[in-house]
């Protein structure tokens, strides 16, 4: 996949060259998931455009053409596939986010397609003025911000409508179309179908009694059992359940309208369509695409396997029972949630920082209505903290020592004042230099947070303590020199490396 895809720059068209052409079309034919979510596939004697793993009747080679972005394809005049669902495809990881503005701009355009978000407003969050965006992201995915804002609340629209028995007038709100006559008029106009064409061409898996299913595609190999074992040893009481097959946890999120919701979420996976199952409570319909996105993000359903396992290929000669196959890096559902929870564990162990933080939800954690007993608060917000009188006070008498309870008091005011982004689309980098200047935040914490708040792929823990277990022999320096060539995938190998343990 390297070979076809790396020597060509962002914004260059994969159809330029035979040979490239050739394996592209190679690849499609064979239904190889490596490159699902990295090229489509229109076809100019249907109309409509796939994933590579289509298994749909392969279309003649001259009728093929290759594009980088579901929205690009759309912007040629193609409409999605009924049989791969191309809004069901995996995303792009956000390697090198410095350099591409373009891809962390398209991140935070997926998360609030269902809000009316400007580009003005996203590209002043990510320190861009807007003509500044919109000249980059069209160099990256061939087509404007608005465009493929457009294209991500028409899959979004396509998928609930086949997936859910939800009423079209809430598939209208949940994917930010702003009257049902926007909606009709949109679908018709770009796909030549009506939503109700498409409800008619559903299957059967549809999920009923109050509930909205997803589905997110990844691609294989992905190791959803390790990524449980992982959330099921720091599962937080009242807030998530872990079991031997899903992740659940209580939800609450500010709507685009201001008010809050709150509901749950459950994630499970189907390794026979190498997708997970999201299950989201119907209170939460209004904002369905943030919590996809947060949900893509901690279940990291977005790397690229292959680039990671040959980037860890020279620590597994180093390393006695170290696999990276199918590896993926835990992310979080609430960033300001992990920031304090990484300062907690400071020094402690997985069950004392576990304890710690329960006693913290139980005080200050926000009661939610979920109608699951279990799943009843949600971990105090930034706002909620700054608010305590004395926050080394109020998290002293449940047993947090002084220093880190100053620590995450600077945390939540960084974040309110907005000098502080934690958001998975932020320069990591940029972040972990303003979390460095927090007293009782070192380099630990830094990259801990960096790693599973921001989806930083590159952040190594040379002084972590299972780190240190899994390189006995090593210092930490040492530990540092080894891993060099893992770059730009260092996150990942700590985790094969904190997974050598129980292997």
């Amino acid at each position: 996949m390297g070979a076809i895809l790396s020597d060509t720059s962002a914004h260059e068209d994969l159809n330029a060259s035979e040979e490239r052409r050739r394996a592209l079309y190679k690849a499609f034919e064979s239904g190889d998931t490596r490159f699902d979510g990295q090229v489509f596939v229109g076809v100019s004697s249907t109309g409509i455009y796939c994933r590579t793993v289509c298994k749909a009747k392969m279309p003649k080679y001259e009728n093929c053409t290759f594009f980088r972005t579901a929205a690009e394809a759309e912007a040629a005049g193609f409409r999605p596939c009924m049989t791969c669902r191309p809004e069901l495809a995996p995303g792009l990881s956000l390697v090198d986010a410095r350099s591409n503005l373009a891809r962390r701009a398209a991140h935070m355009l997926q998360a609030r397609c269902s809000s009316s978000v400007s580009i003005e407003s996203i590209a002043a969050k990510l320190g861009y003025t807007g003509r500044h965006l919109r000249r980059a992201f069209e160099a990256e995915y061939g087509v404007t911000p608005v465009q493929y804002l457009r294209t991500c609340r028409l899959l979004l629209a396509k998928s609930l409508l086949t997936d859910t028995d939800l009423p079209v007038s809430l598939v209208v709100k949940a994917s930010g179309f702003g009257s049902v006559r926007r909606f009709n008029d949109a679908f018709k106009e770009h796909y030549r179908l009506t939503p109700s064409d498409v409800r008619k061409k559903r299957g059967k898996s549809a999920i009923h009694a109050g509930t909205i299913a997803v589905r997110v595609s990844y691609r294989p190999p992905y190791g959803f059992s390790e990524l449980l074992a992982f959330f099921r040893g720091r599962a937080l009481g009242h807030v998530e359940r872990v079991d031997d097959v899903s992740y659940a946890r209580a939800v609450r999120l500010e709507g685009a309208d201001g008010n809050a919701v709150s509901g749950w979420v459950r994630v499970e996976d189907d390794p026979s369509h190498n997708q997970l199952i999201v299950t989201i409570s119907d209170e939460l319909t209004a904002v369905v695409p943030e919590i996809i996105a947060r949900v893509r993000h901690m279940f990291d359903t977005d790397s690229d396997p292959v680039a990671v396992a040959e980037a860890l290929a020279p620590l597994q000669g180093s390393v006695s029972g170290l696999h990276a196959e199918g590896i993926r890096v835990p992310g979080c559902f609430d960033p300001f949630e992990i920031a304090c929870r990484a300062v907690i564990g400071q020094q402690v162990s997985v069950k004392a920082a576990n304890n710690l933080a329960a006693r913290i939800v139980e005080r200050y954690g926000e009661k939610l209505e979920t109608g699951i007993s279990e799943l009843d608060r949600a971990w105090p917000s930034a706002a909620v903290v700054c608010s305590l009188p004395s926050v080394e006070d109020a998290f002293g008498e449940l047993g947090l020592i002084k220093t880190r309870s100053r620590a995450i008091a600077q945390i939540a005011a960084l974040m309110c004042d907005g000098a502080l982004d934690l958001d998975a689309s932020a320069v990591a980098e940029d972040q972990m230099e303003a979390l460095l200047q927090i007293r009782g935040i070192g380099p630990w914490s830094a990259n801990y947070i960096a790693m599973r708040a921001l989806g930083h792929p590159d952040a190594f823990l040379e002084t972590d303590a299972g780190v240190a277990h899994a390189l006995p022999d090593l210092t930490p320096k040492e530990r540092l020199a080894l891993v060099e060539d893992c770059r730009p995938w260092r996150s990942y190998a700590v985790l094969a490396l904190w997974d050598s343990l129980s292997g």
